[in-house]
C-alpha cells in the first residue's frame, strides 16, 4: 500500500477507474485533491477532446492524475500516447487491448505505467513487458467487461501470488470494508468507479446518481452475452429494452449502435433512461448517500483502518482461545 502511494505520488491507495466518453476534469481533480489517484479516461474522444481535459486538469490541480486510454475502444491510441508524452502527465493506465506495444516507449519518457488485467495470463505477459503496476479487474465492475467472468475475491489473490509487482484490486468496492478485504487479498489498493459516480463533485445527472443510492443489491445486469460483448448496467427501461433484443437475435453491429458512447452520455449526462444507458458496477446496492469525494475517501481509509485492527484483534482472541 506504502509502495504504491509512492509510485504514484498519492496519499490513498485509491484510483479512479476511467469513465470513458463521461471522463472530465472536475472528477478527477477533486479525486486527486481528496488524496487519491484522479483519471481522465479518453473512451472514444479525439485527441483535441482529450487535451482540453487535460489542460484543465493541469489548470486547477498540481497533484499527479493519470490517463486512461481503452486500447480496443479507442481510434487513436497512438496519438493519445503521444499527447501524454506531451503534456508530461506522470502516468498512464492501459485497458481493454493489448498494452505491451506501449509500455517500453511510456518508461522512455519516465511515466508510471498501470495495466489492467483480468487474468493470471494477462498479468505476467503485462508484467514481463514492464508494467509497473496492475488492476485487477474482477467481473463485479461496470461498463465493459471480461468475458473470463473471474470475481474480484477469487481473481485478486490468484494474481497476487503470480507476479512481483504491486496489484490494485477493482470490482465490487466501493466502502472502506471493501478496501479493507482488497488489502487482506494482498492488493496494494482499490480502483473504484462506481462509487464516485454518486459524489457531489461527479457532473452526472442527478437521475444516474439517485438510480445508484435507490438499487438494490440486484439492480445491475450483463448485457452483450449473445454478441461476445459483455457489459455491466444499471437496470432501467433502456437495459431491459437491449436484453429482449438479444433475445430475439440482435446482430453485433446493432448492439454496438445501442451499446454506444452516444448512448452512455443519454443516460448518464443527459438522464434519460429511455434512450440511453448507464453503467453500473454490483457496489451499487451499497451506495446509500451522496458525499464529497472528500468524505468518501477519508472515510473509506477510517473505515478499512478500524475494520482490519477489529478483524486483527477479534482473531487475535480466537487463536488464544484455541491454545489454551
Amino acid at each position: 500500500m506504502k509502495y504504491v502511494c509512492e509510485m504514484l505520488g498519492i496519499n490513498y491507495p485509491i484510483i479512479q477507474g476511467g469513465m470513458g466518453n463521461i471522463s472530465n476534469a472536475q472528477l478527477t481533480i477533486a479525486v486527486s485533491e481528496a488524496g487519491g489517484l484522479g483519471t481522465i479516461g479518453c473512451g472514444t474522444m479525439t485527441p483535441i477532446e482529450v487535451e482540453n481535459i487535460i489542460l484543465e486538469t493541469k489548470k486547477q490541480t498540481n497533484k499527479n492524475f493519470a490517463v486512461n486510454i481503452a486500447i480496443s475502444v479507442s481510434s487513436y491510441t497512438n496519438e493519445l500516447i503521444n499527447l501524454v508524452i506531451k503534456h508530461n502527465v506522470p502516468i498512464i493506465s492501459l485497458s481493454a487491448g493489448n498494452p505491451v506495444p506501449y509500455i517500453a516507449k511510456l518508461h522512455e519518457h519516465g511515466i508510471t505505467v498501470i495495466a489492467l488485467v483480468a487474468s493470471v495470463k494477462h498479468a505476467l505477459k503485462a508484467q514481463e513487458a514492464g508494467a509497473d503496476i496492475l488492476v485487477a479487474e474482477g467481473f463485479e465492475a461496470a461498463g465493459i467487461n471480461s468475458s473470463l467472468e473471474l470475481t474480484t475475491f477469487t481473481l485478486v489473490p490468484q494474481i497476487v501470488n503470480s507476479v512481483k509487482i504491486p496489484v490494485v484490486a477493482a470490482g465490487g468496492i466501493g466502502d472502506g470494508k471493501g478496501l479493507a478485504a482488497a488489502l487482506m487479498l494482498g492488493a496494494s489498493g482499490v480502483q473504484i468507479g462506481t462509487r464516485l459516480i454518486a459524489t457531489k463533485e461527479a457532473p452526472f445527472h442527478d437521475v444516474y446518481k439517485q438510480n445508484l443510492v435507490d438499487a438494490s443489491d440486484t439492480e445491475t445486469i450483463i448485457v452483450g452475452r449473445t454478441v461476445g460483448r459483455l457489459r455491466r448496467l444499471l437496470k432501467t427501461t433502456y437495459s431491459k429494452k437491449l436484453i429482449e433484443l438479444e433475445k430475439s437475435g440482435i446482430t453485433l453491429e446493432q448492439f454496438g449502435e445501442m451499446t454506444s458512447e452516444k448512448q452512455h452520455i443519454k443516460g448518464a449526462i443527459e438522464g434519460d433512461m429511455d434512450n440511453g444507458f448507464i453503467n453500473s458496477g454490483q457496489i451499487a446496492g451499497l451506495i446509500h448517500h451522496i458525499p464529497s469525494v472528500k468524505e468518501l475517501l477519508d472515510s473509506m481509509m477510517d473505515e478499512a483502518n478500524k475494520q482490519i485492527n477489529q478483524a486483527g484483534n477479534e482473531l487475535d482472541t480466537l487463536i488464544k482461545k484455541a491454545v489454551k
